[in-house]
Parts: C-alpha cells; structure tokens; sequence
C-alpha cells in the first residue's frame, strides 16, 4: 500500500469543484461516458447516501452513491476509482465505506450491476449472482 491511501478524508457532499472531478471520472468509463453534468447534479440531489474520496487537495479520487428504502432494500452504483489510484485498494475501502455507514445498517439486501470480471472483487462482502428464481428486468427509455 502506498501512501496515497491513507491520505485521503470521506465526504457525502460534492462540492461544485467534486462534481467536476466526478465529471472526470465518468469520461473514462463506457457506461458513464455520456453523462452530462446538469443530469449529474440532479442525481445527486435524488441520491440517498453518497460515499466520495478526497485527496489532500479536495479533489475527488473515489465515488460511489446508494439509492434506499434504508430497510429492506440498497442498490449501489458508480463505484469509481481514479485510474491514477487504482490498484492501492481504494476500491475495497470504497465498498468498505458503503457497506459500514451508519445510516445502512438496518437494511436487509444490498444489490449492483458489475461486469463479469468484477463479480471476484465484489464476492468478497458477500454479493453473488445466485438470486434464485429472481431474474433483473429493465425497461430504457430513448431520448
């Protein structure tokens, strides 16, 4: 580990600065290279429980946000490491981070969408893709 790692602080805002940053991160990412930053913002403004990084600089280095019923129900998405600090495990203090905050303790399931060569990673706190008889439906929208 290097120190890298340990030289960053949890915040649950972003300021306008962060979301630029988090701008950043998307644009390396396929499935969030297209986002545009007003749609950005109101996400954040509908996302219950953000979990973001900062270096010593305030800048943004790790993301991920959850929408719950902070009950039955979780699911976590954009969990995003800057390639620049990737492979130090910031992605395990990340998901560390969500699964650990207070206000998710009392919720029962935890759900993500990752690619097939992620599922390793996210084994390891218990997510799977045995679910039973349950099958993941979605409808899209165009436009």
């Amino acid at each position: 580990m290097t120190d890298k790692i340990d030289n960053y602080r949890i915040v649950e805002t972003l300021n306008d600065s962060q979301i630029s940053d988090l701008m950043d991160l998307y644009k390396n990412e396929f499935w969030c290279d297209k986002r545009r930053r007003e749609d950005v913002v109101k996400m954040l403004a509908a996302t219950d429980v953000i979990i973001g990084f900062v270096d010593e600089s305030d800048r943004l280095i790790a993301f991920s946000r959850v929408i719950t019923d902070f009950v039955y129900r979780a699911m976590i998405f954009d969990v995003i490491i800057k390639p620049t600090h990737r492979k130090m495990g910031l992605g395990a203090k990340l998901m560390d981070a969500v699964l650990n905050h207070p206000e998710l303790q009392a919720v029962e399931n935890f759900a993500l969408n990752c690619l097939p060569n992620m599922m390793p990673f996210y084994e390891r706190w218990g997510f799977t893709d045995d679910v039973g008889e349950m099958k993941f439906m979605r409808r899209r929208t165009t436009g």
